[in-house]
C-alpha cells in the first residue's frame, strides 16, 4: 500500500532543521559483534528538532512542513527517528540518566529495572529514582508532539489520535496509561520486558505494543530493522539528551498499516558500554486508554485504502490479543524474562 504526501507545493529539501546524520565511524569498527542473520544497514535515522514539530496556532511554516517530511522519511527508510530536545530539556534527560545510574548501583539485589506511572501513589519516595515526573512529562511532551507530526503527514488532524490518550494533565486520583521505565546494567530491554540471562544480542525481535516509544541511554544498544530487512544500529549516533523513536503496533492499526510498526532488539555484548558495569537507559512508552477504541475511519476519510483487517478493535482487546500472541512465542524463547508493569 503507497501512501502519497498530497503537499506538492513543499517538497522535501535539503535542510539544516532536519538532518540525515551520517553513522559514526565506530559502528564500522565494532560491527561483528553484532551477530544477524541479516546484513546491516549503512545508514541511521534523520534528526528532528522537537521545536520545529511542536503544534501551534497560524499556517504551516517552511520549517514544520520539512521536519514532518523528514521525519516521515526516515520512519519509512529504517522505521526510527531521532529528536533534538531543547537545551534545557536534554540536560534534564542528561541528570535522569545519570541519577538513575546511581540509584540502581547503590541499590542492593535490585533487578535493575524501575516503572513508573504518572498519578500512582508511590509507596516509597526513596525508593524511586530522582526525576521520574520531570522526565515523565518532558519524554511525554516529544511523543505527543511527534504523534502529532505523523497523523498530519497523513493528511489528517495533528489532534486526531487524542481521544486514544490519557487526558492532559491527568484527573485527579488517575494513573497514566503511559509509563516510564528506567533500566541500569547488563539488561535488554524489550516490549516492556527485560532479559536477565547471558548478556548476548537478543535472538528474536521485539515489537512495542504502543504508540510510540522514546529512548535515551548512556550508550549505543538498539538495533532496529530498516524497510528492507536490514538490521542496523539505531541509536549509534545518539548524543546524550537526545531520543531514539519507534512506533508501536497500536499505532499501526490505527493508521491502517500506513505506519507500521518497527521491529528492534537490545544488546548488551556492546563494546560502547561504559567501563562502569552496564547500560542506563529511559524509556517512554505514549500507550493509548484501556477503555479507548482504534479505529482507522479517518484514514478512510483521508483517501486511504483500508484494508479490512484493521476493523474498529477496543485497546483492551487488543493488547490481549498482542499479549496471547507474545505468550505463544515465549514459550518457544529460552530467555527469562521479568516484567516492567507493575
Amino acid at each position: 500500500m503507497t501512501h502519497q504526501h498530497q503537499n506538492q507545493s513543499n517538497p522535501p529539501p535539503p535542510n539544516s532543521e532536519a538532518i540525515c546524520s551520517n553513522r559514526s565511524s565506530h559502528i564500522h569498527n565494532h560491527s561483528y559483534r553484532l551477530p544477524s542473520p541479516c546484513p546491516l544497514s549503512s545508514d541511521s535515522p534523520c534528526r528532528i528538532r522537537l521545536s520545529d514539530i511542536l503544534p501551534y496556532d497560524g499556517p504551516p511554516m517552511a520549517t514544520y512542513l520539512r521536519a514532518l517530511d523528514a521525519l516521515s522519511t526516515s520512519l519509512d527508510r529504517h522505521n526510527a527517528a531521532i529528536i533534538e530536545l531543547s537545551p534545557e530539556d536534554a540536560a534534564l534527560l542528561r541528570c535522569a540518566i545519570d541519577s538513575s545510574r546511581l540509584y540502581f548501583r547503590t541499590r542492593k539485589g535490585g533487578r535493575g529495572v524501575y516503572t513508573y506511572r504518572a498519578g500512582r501513589p508511590l509507596e516509597d519516595v526513596d525508593s524511586s529514582p530522582p526525576c521520574m515526573a520531570d522526565i515523565f512529562r518532558c519524554m511525554g511532551k516529544a511523543a505527543r508532539a511527534a504523534l502529532c507530526a505523523i497523523a498530519r503527514h497523513l493528511r489528517l488532524r495533528s489532534d486526531v489520535f487524542n481521544h486514544l490518550l490519557d487526558d492532559s494533565p491527568l484527573p485527579a486520583k488517575e494513573a497514566s496509561s503511559s509509563v516510564l521505565v528506567a533500566t541500569f546494567s547488563q539488561i535488554s530491554l524489550q516490549q516492556g520486558k527485560v532479559a536477565t540471562g547471558g548478556g548476548k544480542i537478543a535472538v528474536s525481535c521485539e515489537v512495542e505494543k504502543g504508540l510510540l516509544m522514546l529512548i535515551s541511554s548512556d550508550a549505543p544498544g538498539v538495533m532496529v530493522c530498516d524497510n528492507s530487512g536490514r538490521w542496523y544500529q539505531a541509536d549509534s549516533s545518539l548524543a546524550p539528551g537526545e531520543l531514539l523513536l519507534v512506533t508501536g503496533k497500536a499505532l499501526s492499526h490505527a493508521t491502517a498499516g500506513l505506519r507500521p510498526a518497527a521491529s528492534y532488539r537490545t544488546i548488551s555484548d556492546n563494546l560502547m558500554i561504559p567501563t562502569n558495569g552496564g547500560r542506563t537507559s529511559v524509556i517512554f512508552r505514549l500507550m493509548p486508554q484501556g477503555n479507548a477504541i482504534l479505529d482507522s475511519t479517518p484514514i478512510a476519510a483521508a483517501g486511504h485504502v483500508i484494508p479490512q483487517s484493521y476493523g474498529p478493535i477496543s485497546v483492551s482487546q487488543f493488547m490481549d490479543d498482542l499479549s496471547a500472541e507474545e505468550d505463544v512465542l515465549c514459550n518457544h524463547n529460552d530467555n527469562t524474562y521479568v516484567s516492567t508493569s507493575p
